[in-house]
């Protein structure tokens, strides 16, 4: 079924003849990885408060109950490149949704905190190898005129999960009166937990639909799956396809044994300036506070004077501008390229960042009942405050949300993709957990300085986009590796 680059939006002539549909088709397969990597890691933004209540816990120990899952993440992500070299895209991604379903049924009927910490740490795991092999196996089957798109869909993905997860949320909370009221005898947040499992099955249903990365297959001498796949995905005629295999055969060949994520900063390989660049994007993505808002937004709105409610309902509103921030991404990511879409992301951001952090330097501070800290904000500054930081999504998810992922998935010759990925995206998940870990304590002691922290990220991120990143727009994997 092979149809024009112009199925997609207008791709220009690098995909013609190519069959966009099913490119799109096995990109939104793996970027259910995505969908489950976004409910996981924000679907705690609902639950948060009733845990903290139930198992009497105060901030540090919320904190920890948090993170201790993106450290989970860092592990998967830190292990799957490995594994993705060995025993292939697909069968990392069926047992990431394994982990899904075991690590969502396990929190939701946990015994005791610690115990409900252990499964959502399991459920990390799972979205660190989602976090690495779903982008790399995207950018590895996708024409090159149309790679960015559908690189984004992953992020688009993620947000997505997000989006859901607040919409479940909202709907649980409403529905029982409260995150710790029950519905058939099962409190909210134990719904909200345990409903990832759905669409975990239908991930693991849909991993035995798609093919295998034609790169994989040709590292494993397989030529003749791998020529079918690439003559579907890339088009062009016999010798065009054997082209794009030898191509795809010498930048393999350069290094055949297994790259170790030491060798990666050796010399001998020469890669290391790309993958410090990998490590400093992926962990200025998390720096400047992105997650912030959607673990905690929540009990941080609730903190400036919102109920319960509309606080939850305000995470609605976040997470449908970071959708709507998303679908601008992919309209223009392949037109205008990588490299200015994260400079402009990083001066929205910081200035977004900028004016809530004044906002907060006006709340006034008081002590509750049970000694904690409460901020009010005045109703002005309140909604300016919930104005920037809406402002502040939606220039994330233009830009550093989609890209990042985009980018540290064409970053890398074939050679060392999958173990290079995952080191840029374990430290992705290391940088979440400090920002997620730290953010209680640091809320307490000063939220207008917090803020202003972040925004001292993301100008820093301008500078670093600048001086250190090559644009990657057009380019096959392997010219741009």
């Amino acid at each position: 079924m092979a149809q024009s680059d112009t199925a997609f939006g207008g791709t220009g002539s690098g995909a013609a003849k190519a069959d966009v549909a099913h490119a799109v088709m096995f990109a939104g397969a793996a970027a259910l990885g995505g969908f489950l990597f976004g409910y996981d890691t924000a679907v705690i933004n609902g639950a948060v408060g009733a845990i903290r209540d139930k198992y009497d816990i105060g901030a540090a120990g919320t904190g920890l109950t948090v993170s201790l899952t993106l450290l989970g993440a860092a592990l998967g992500a830190w292990i799957a490149g490995e594994f993705a070299d060995r025993l292939g895209r697909i069968r990392v991604m069926q047992v990431a949704a394994v982990l899904f379903i075991v690590g969502a049924l396990g929190s939701a009927f946990p015994f005791s905190v610690y115990d409900l910490t252990a499964w959502r740490v399991l459920g990390g795991v799972a979205v660190g190898f989602a976090s690495v092999i779903a982008p790399a196996y995207i950018a590895e089957i996708s024409p090159a005129a149309i790679r960015g798109r559908l690189g984004s869909m992953y992020q688009l993905a993620i947000v997505l999960g997000i989006a859901i997860s607040q919409l479940v949320n909202y709907a649980l909370s409403e529905s029982a009166g409260g995150a710790r009221g029950k519905l058939a005898g099962i409190e909210a947040w134990q719904w909200m937990l345990a409903l990832e499992a759905v669409p975990a099955v239908l991930y693991l249903i849909m991993t035995f639909t798609i093919p295998e990365s034609p790169r994989f297959l040709v590292a494993r001498s397989r030529d003749e799956d791998a020529r079918k796949i690439i003559s579907r995905l890339e088009g062009g005629d016999h010798e065009a396809v054997t082209v794009r295999m030898n191509e795809i055969r010498a930048s393999l060949s350069e290094h055949r044994t297994k790259t170790t994520v030491r060798e990666l900063f050796s010399k001998r390989l020469g890669v290391a300036p790309l993958v410090w660049v990998g490590i400093a994007l992926a962990a200025l993505q998390q720096f400047v506070g992105i997650n912030v808002i959607f673990y905690y937004s929540s009990t941080l709105w609730q903190a400036v004077g919102y109920g319960e409610d509309r606080s939850l309902f305000i995470s609605v509103v976040s997470a449908l501008v970071n959708i709507l921030g998303t679908f601008v991404a992919i309209a223009v990511i392949d037109r205008i390229g990588r490299k200015p879409l994260l400079l402009i992301g990083s001066v929205g951001m910081a200035i977004s960042l900028a004016i809530t952090a004044v906002c907060f330097n006006t709340a006034t501070i008081t002590t509750d009942a049970d000694g904690d800290s409460v901020a009010t904000l005045s109703d002005t500054n309140g909604m300016i405050a919930l104005l920037a930081a809406n402002a502040f999504v939606f220039f994330f998810a233009l830009s550093w949300g989609p890209v990042v992922w985009v980018l540290i998935s064409e970053l890398f010759p074939n050679r060392v993709r999958a173990a290079a990925v995952g080191v840029a995206t374990a430290a992705n998940w290391v940088a979440n957990f400090l920002v997620s870990s730290t953010f209680p304590t640091l809320a307490d002691w000063n939220l207008s300085l917090t803020y202003g922290g972040y925004a001292a990220m993301s100008a820093i991120s301008f500078f670093v986009v600048l001086r250190f990143v090559k644009e990657t727009r057009g380019r096959t994997l392997e010219a741009a590796g």
